[in-house]
């Protein structure tokens, strides 16, 4: 029987600041590909080559991954600022309504960093521009300095809610985990839980309250080692297991309410 093919989100770069590609992190194809059983493919999420609904027809599930754009500020009502960083237009175009349609389809995705606050975003919520600017905040951003082994480090711990949905999947009430980010969340969107937090207070784990299809979404990187991390690997096995219940349901039945 085949794998579950897993839409993975790309980012768009310039190789030799000239040439134009779509990319995707090798560790995110291991993950889904090793730990979730699924086929990874990775999507050039520009609205002149595909659409919406060819995603959904075409891929099982869904890895919103992270990347250095942000979702531009409009994309929430407010208005853009040096803060905010760079932007990807197209790939806001794509992934904030597939958000929304995979919430009402039930098919399952799952929210790596920026996907995090794209999911967020699809839902009507906004997000701070800086995390470390705000009072009382530590600086979520990934060092500057080291290996590649040395920036994705456990750095600080997640502290989810007892007998929640990240609980259930983790098996505790706190984790370690890495973090490489600069904004988060402001005000959650409608039916978004906040089901883990960091030590000051950020927002890091979410899902989307009575969906029919799994909705869960991180601010860190568990791409990172997902083979051998046992918090990295229980969360894309847990992606995993939906994406191919979604295939043994038809690809069009709900799922149960999972988050």
């Amino acid at each position: 029987m085949a794998r579950p093919v897993v839409g993975i989100i790309s980012n768009s770069y310039l190789i030799n600041d000239q040439y134009p590609v779509h990319a995707g992190g090798t560790m995110t194809s291991e993950a889904v590909a090793r730990v979730a059983d699924c086929m990874p493919l990775l999507i050039p999420v520009d609205p002149r080559f595909l659409t919406v609904d060819e995603l959904l027809e075409t891929c099982d599930g869904f890895v919103l991954t992270g990347g250095r754009p942000n979702v531009h500020p409009e994309e929430y009502g407010e208005p853009e600022t040096e803060a905010h960083g760079a932007f990807d237009r197209c790939r806001d175009a794509i992934t904030l309504p597939l958000v929304q349609a995979c919430v009402e389809r039930g098919q399952p995705f799952f929210g790596i960093c920026r996907g995090f606050q794209e999911v967020n975003v699809a839902m009507g919520g906004t997000l701070y521009p800086e995390i470390r600017d705000l009072p009382g905040r530590m600086n979520h951003r990934m060092p500057p300095d080291g290996t590649l082994e040395e920036k994705f480090g456990l750095r600080h711990c997640v502290t989810m809610a007892a007998g929640g949905v990240f609980h259930n999947v983790l098996g505790a009430t706190q984790v370690m985990t890495n973090t490489l980010h600069g904004q988060g969340i402001k005000t959650p969107g409608a039916r978004i839980v906040i089901d883990g937090t960091a030590p000051d207070g950020t927002p890091e784990a979410t899902y989307v309250r009575d969906a029919p299809g799994f909705t869960l979404a991180v601010q860190w990187h568990p791409e990172w080692n997902a083979c051998d991390d046992p918090v990295s690997h229980a969360l894309f096995a847990a992606f995993g297991k939906a994406a191919h219940e979604w295939v043994e349901n038809g690809r069009k039945l709900p799922l149960r309410k999972t988050g």
